[in-house]
């Protein structure tokens, strides 16, 4: 079983988010992907689908969860279950960072901005 150091993961930025790949198959998982998404406070994610179900586990702060439009409160030992093909995104309207730990099945295509990709947290 392959351990994956936090101190090593990969970090990508973004305007409103911090990304940080922890399971993918470049780092020894064959099944499912993990990262670790943190929400700028203010800020807000696009929205986006996969073709297979996601899900996050809040572990820090509290966030305003959209799914197919509706609003949902969230925050520290909430999991969000966001169905295949359902519109998702993230807005974190506090002043504290938002944390979230999510899972997704490896190979999962996403639908965002009328484009497809199959995401990698390790890349």
């Amino acid at each position: 079983m392959p351990i994956i150091l936090g101190s090593t993961a990969p970090t990508f930025d973004m305007p409103n988010a911090t990304f940080t790949g922890l399971a993918s198959p470049s780092r020894g998982s064959k099944e499912t992907c993990v990262w670790k998404t943190r929400v700028h406070p203010g800020g807000a994610g696009a929205p986006h689908s996969f073709d297979h179900e996601e899900v996050l586990v809040v572990v820090r702060g509290a966030a305003v969860a959209s799914l197919d439009g509706v609003e949902h409160q969230v925050a520290v030992g909430d999991a969000i279950v966001v169905p295949a093909g359902v519109m998702f995104s993230m807005a974190n309207p506090h002043e504290e960072p938002f944390e979230a730990v999510v899972s997704l099945p490896v190979g999962a295509m996403a639908f965002m901005n009328g484009q497809s990709f199959v995401p990698d947290p390790a890349k």
